[in-house]
């Protein structure tokens, strides 16, 4: 087991003291049997008047953020404390009916999947079916693990990371014609590729921890990071990182899963005022580790 430390601070500056609207974050990990949540607090200046916390339509836990105060800077701070447990590679047990693709879901968990296997973006002239496509052409069926490993490693050998300034994810069909983009551009064209094979796919938001910042550094450290889950028969929800080719949870805090990254925004909100007042952001991740996990388990009300 491995316990993950992170702090996020995220800063908005104003240049005159603007009113705020509600704000959403999400930040605290989702508990499961191979991340279990020890410590959860959050700092918000100027002095939120209300904290109220909701589970969204999919389970994450949402925090809405009601501030009184007008300010010229409004602060975010986050730290958590994670006890992790990593796997180095994937343990495909898939279901023997699905050890090969074309495979077809049951019928029990079908209706359960449909909104996450229907593709969800414009692919005009069908470029984004057509380069998953290239991955299952071998007239007899081929495994699924393969098909899927493969291309997460085909975007994670063939494309440019490149961290964008701009807002919101790009469509799929422009990262595959630019062959670059960030890690939540690339999480949605996995998505979007293997959603047009036939497979469920979900968008994934949360932290990747960074075991050094220079070398063999894995990309999208420094900020939130983002990647996908394909749901396998027998394995279930199977985490792909085409970032930095990590097929499995290793060095992957979970925070929130959706089926579009529009629905897993970490932190959103709005200001009252003119739009210049607008002087831009500042965020700060920093992901640590140490070696002995501690027992204590405390969180924020």
């Amino acid at each position: 087991m491995t316990v993950f430390s992170v702090r996020h601070s995220t800063v908005y500056r104003y240049r005159r003291p603007v009113g705020f609207g509600e704000h959403h974050l999400m930040f605290r990990p989702r508990d499961s049997y191979d991340q279990r949540l020890l410590h959860a607090s959050l700092v918000v200046e100027p002095k939120p008047e209300s904290i109220h916390w909701i589970h969204d339509v999919f389970g994450n836990c949402v925090a809405n953020v009601a501030i009184s105060k007008r300010a010229t800077e409004l602060r975010f701070e986050t730290n958590i404390r994670v006890d992790h447990m990593p796997s180095a590679a994937p343990d495909f047990r898939i279901d023997e009916n699905a050890m090969g693709y074309p495979f077809q879901y049951d019928a029990d968990e079908l209706p359960d999947l449909a909104s996450t296997i229907r593709p969800h973006y414009a692919d005009d002239g069908g470029a984004v079916a057509d380069w998953a496509n290239q991955f299952v052409r071998t007239g007899s069926k081929i495994l699924t693990g393969k098909v899927l490993m493969t291309l997460c490693y085909a975007i994670h050998e063939g494309f440019s990371y490149a961290r964008r300034s701009e807002h919101g994810t790009q469509p799929p069909l422009i990262t595959l014609r630019s062959r670059k983009g960030s890690c939540r551009d690339f999480a949605l064209l996995m998505m979007e590729a293997v959603r047009s094979l036939g497979f469920a796919a979900r968008f994934v938001t949360g932290y990747i921890y960074v075991a050094s910042r220079d070398g063999q550094a894995n990309l999208g450290g420094g900020a939130t990071h983002a990647w996908c889950q394909v749901y396998l028969p027998g394995s279930g929800w199977v985490e792909f990182d085409p970032t930095n080719g990590i097929v499995g949870n290793r060095d992957l805090i979970r925070v929130a899963v959706a089926r579009d990254p529009r629905q897993a925004v970490p932190l959103s909100g709005s200001y009252f005022g003119r739009a210049s007042d607008d002087l831009g952001l500042t965020v700060q991740v920093n992901v640590t580790t140490q070696s002995e996990p501690q027992d204590e388990v405390s969180s924020i009300a």
